[in-house]
């Protein structure tokens, strides 16, 4: 009776905490949001400045560099989070808030990063603390910081069942946790992705990216699926290779933070300053290329997708950090959209693929990639998805192409 009595009270402490965790990202999402729009919307409105980007980015670099020297070269990568969670079943919670400031202020100025790394670093600071402080529960508080790792992440991209398989699903060895556990995790994903939708609801938010759909198409469309496939793989790989560009350059600069980011910054500013929809996560960038692709134009979005990689590696490299997948995202779509012009096929389809294959060669998980796409695009696409994610999985990336943290 006792155990029951515990289990049933530990169920409806992780139920909290994923309330906790899905009002936090609302929070942030949404003053995120407002920040945005005043100093992109509100204030360029009041002003006719042609070097207004440029600015705003150069400055914010400089700033963000400053606040790094004082606070330290905050956030950390999303897998890198994951991982100190995974080996230790903590994360430091001391500079919680310092982590905030540092995941908050590189979205205010454009860059080109999604918000999943910050929150990751926050939510499971968080959840160690918690897990610190409910001594009752020792014996479970190392599955606390998992699980609210798993929550934010279901709540972040709109997918509870992403945030349920992302950090399970393994490049070696796939595993799920017992029964008990899966309670523990479903519980708090869907408490805070509920909570978030709620608080979107009744005092407004953004609701991510608007789902891709089309009318049924062809069958002869589907022979252009392996084309498609390779082109994601060649995506794929350019991410890579800019990736070990930028970390080159990063690890040149190193000891200097301030210069590093106001260099990333101007970087940003000029390369937004002629490609505008290269700026920012690419969450709201998707409806406006899908909306009006022709009007882009084939060998532009082509071109877009491209830099969008090198610009997303670009910042996180030069310490305007922040997530990696609504940029990769977003660079699947313009590029899909791009090679839809120049094939005549269907550009949901296209799309769909072109994306599919390279978020899935960057992940390296397959059933994660298509949970998390499937909230875009139609679900009958899920078995092609499919196909193009378990190709990305098994076509290796050259280590030529691999930065060094990564080969090894």
């Amino acid at each position: 009776m006792k155990n029951l009595k515990n289990n049933i009270l530990f169920l409806l402490y992780t139920a909290i905490l994923g309330a906790i965790v899905g009002a936090i990202i609302w929070g942030f999402l949404r003053l995120m949001n407002l920040g945005i729009t005043l100093i992109w919307d509100t204030i360029p409105a009041q002003i006719e400045f042609p070097y207004y980007t440029l600015c705003v980015c150069t400055v914010g670099g400089l700033l963000i560099g400053l606040y790094k020297r004082k606070f330290g070269d905050y956030p950390e990568e999303l897998g890198a989070v994951m991982g100190q969670v995974k080996k230790t079943g903590r994360y430091p919670y001391h500079n919680v808030f310092s982590i905030l400031g540092a995941a908050l202020f590189p979205l205010l100025f454009g860059a080109s990063v999604g918000p999943e790394a910050g929150l990751t670093g926050v939510i499971a600071g968080l959840c160690t603390w918690v897990g610190d402080k409910l001594k009752r529960f020792r014996g479970e508080i190392t599955e606390l910081t998992s699980i609210g790792l798993s929550a934010t992440l279901g709540t972040i991209f709109r997918s509870p069942m992403f945030g349920f398989v992302e950090p399970l699903e393994s490049d070696k060895e796939p595993s799920l946790p017992k029964t008990s556990k899966t309670v523990l995790y479903i519980a708090a994903i869907l408490s805070s992705f509920g909570t978030f939708m709620v608080l979107t609801k009744v005092l407004g938010g953004s609701t991510g990216i608007d789902r891709i759909d089309g009318e049924r198409f062809w069958l002869r469309n589907y022979l252009f699926v392996p084309l498609l496939i390779i082109v994601g793989i060649a995506a794929g790989y350019l991410y890579f290779l800019f990736k070990k560009l930028t970390s080159a350059l990063g690890a040149k600069m190193r000891k200097h933070v301030v210069l590093r980011a106001t260099v990333g910054g101007f970087l940003l500013g000029a390369i937004g300053t002629l490609l505008p929809l290269t700026m920012f996560s690419g969450e709201h960038q998707i409806n406006e290329v899908m909306e009006d692709p022709e009007s882009v134009g084939a060998i532009l979005l082509l071109v877009i997708g491209v830099v969008k990689l090198l610009l997303t590696n670009l910042c996180i490299d030069t310490g305007l950090k922040g997530g990696h997948f609504f940029p990769v995202i977003f660079s699947g779509v313009s590029i899909g959209c791009g090679m839809s012009l120049l094939l005549g096929a269907d550009m949901v389809l296209c799309t769909a693929v072109v994306t599919a294959t390279l978020v899935g060669h960057t992940m390296k998980k397959p059933l994660a990639t298509v949970l998390l796409l499937m909230i875009v695009f139609p679900l009958r696409l899920i078995p092609v998805m499919l196909l193009a994610a378990a190709a990305a999985k098994f076509i290796p990336t050259p280590k030529i192409l691999m930065p060094k943290e990564i080969a090894e």
